[in-house]
């Protein structure tokens, strides 16, 4: 009984989110956390959101698995809504304004890629590397807990 009131308690104030780039081996479209080698990191702020950020450019796509307040600091394209699920990256008219480059290899205007999509979740831990998103971990632990709740009432009866 004690064991079931354990599992709804949590001893993190924030989430848990996989932070690592495509470079890294399991981190492309095929995730695999074995092939990053850890099981997420807990995110700075209270209030985090886990972030997948997918940039396409012809056949190469690039991913970013993150916690967005590590990308605010220099991502000025992050949608505004930053609820459940994926959508386009926002457009910055005024980045770039005022510079004046002929190296075009900076990006500077962020206008290499041909479309980016930032996925955002936060209703479970690691939940920026599933391939579908959704709080598929807190419904086995309450099926897991009405269980063992409903063994035991009949147990003490």
């Amino acid at each position: 009984m004690v064991f079931c009131l354990f599992l709804f308690i949590s001893n993190s104030e924030a989430i848990w989110c996989y932070r690592c780039n495509s470079a890294t081996p399991g981190c492309g479209e095929n995730f695999n956390w074995r092939g990053i080698g850890y099981l997420g990191d807990p995110c700075p702020e209270d209030d985090d959101v886990c972030v997948k950020v997918i940039e396409r450019k012809g056949t190469i796509e690039t991913y970013t698995r993150d916690c967005l307040s590590s990308l605010q600091g220099f991502r000025t394209d992050i949608p505004a809504d930053k609820y459940e699920g994926c959508r386009p990256a926002a457009k910055d008219l005024n980045l770039a304004h005022y510079v004046n480059t002929s190296i075009k290899e900076l990006d500077v205007k962020r206008d290499h890629f041909d479309s980016t999509t930032f996925c955002f979740c936060f209703l479970d831990h690691r939940c920026n590397g599933a391939p579908a998103l959704g709080g598929a971990g807190h419904m086995w632990k309450l099926l897991f807990s009405s269980l063992v709740l409903g063994i035991a009432s009949t147990l003490l009866r």
